[in-house]
C-alpha cells in the first residue's frame, strides 16, 4: 500500500502552488524578524521506490534532507526544518542542536497544530500557522542579539525536493 502512494502521490506544485508558496516565504521572512534562527520549509511528493522497500521513514528523510539543505550550517546552530512527505501524509520538524532547551513536546504541539490545520484549512495556511508558531518558540530560545547584525543564513524560499 505505502508503494502505492509513493508511484501516484500528487505533485507537490499542485499541493501548493506559486502564491502558496509566496505566502510561506513571507511568513519565514517575517519570522525571522522576530528571532536569530533560521527556518526552512521543504515538500517531497514522494520517496523514491528504493527508499520505500527499505522502509526509509518521513523521520529518517527529514534528517537526510537537514543535512542536504545544510539547515545545520548556521553560526549559532539554530535551523530549523519544517518538512512534509505528501505520499505518507507526515510532517516533520528538525531542530539543529543549538536549539535543544526546546521540550520536545513544544515541536509536537507545532505539528500538531499543522496537522489539524491541513484537515481543516487549505495547505499554505496551515503551514503559515505553524511556521508562526515555529517562529514564537525560537523568538524565545533563540532571541535576536540587541546589537548584533542577523544575516539570513538559509534562503527562505520553501524548496521542492
Amino acid at each position: 500500500m505505502r508503494l502505492f502512494r509513493h508511484l501516484f502521490s500528487p505533485s507537490a506544485q499542485s499541493w501548493l502552488p506559486a502564491e502558496a508558496m509566496a505566502r510561506i516565504t513571507a511568513a519565514i521572512d517575517a519570522g525571522e524578524l522576530r528571532h536569530s534562527g533560521e527556518i526552512c520549509f521543504a515538500v517531497e511528493p514522494a520517496l523514491h521506490w528504493r527508499h520505500v522497500l527499505r522502509g526509509t521513514t518521513a523521520r529518517e528523510r527529514a534528517e537526510q534532507a537537514f543535512a542536504k539543505l545544510r539547515v545545520w550550517d548556521t553560526e549559532a546552530n539554530t535551523g530549523v526544518l519544517l518538512y512534509v512527505l505528501l505520499a505518507d501524509h507526515r510532517l516533520e520538524i528538525v531542530a539543529d542542536r543549538g536549539l535543544r532547551g526546546v521540550d520536545p513536546p513544544a515541536w509536537e504541539a507545532v505539528c500538531r497544530r499543522i496537522q489539524d490545520g491541513l484537515r481543516s484549512e487549505d495547505p499554505a495556511s496551515a503551514i503559515v500557522h505553524g511556521i508562526e508558531a515555529i517562529s514564537d518558540l525560537l523568538a524565545e530560545h533563540a532571541p535576536q542579539v540587541a546589537g548584533r547584525t542577523d544575516r539570513d543564513e538559509i534562503p527562505n524560499k520553501p524548496r521542492f525536493l
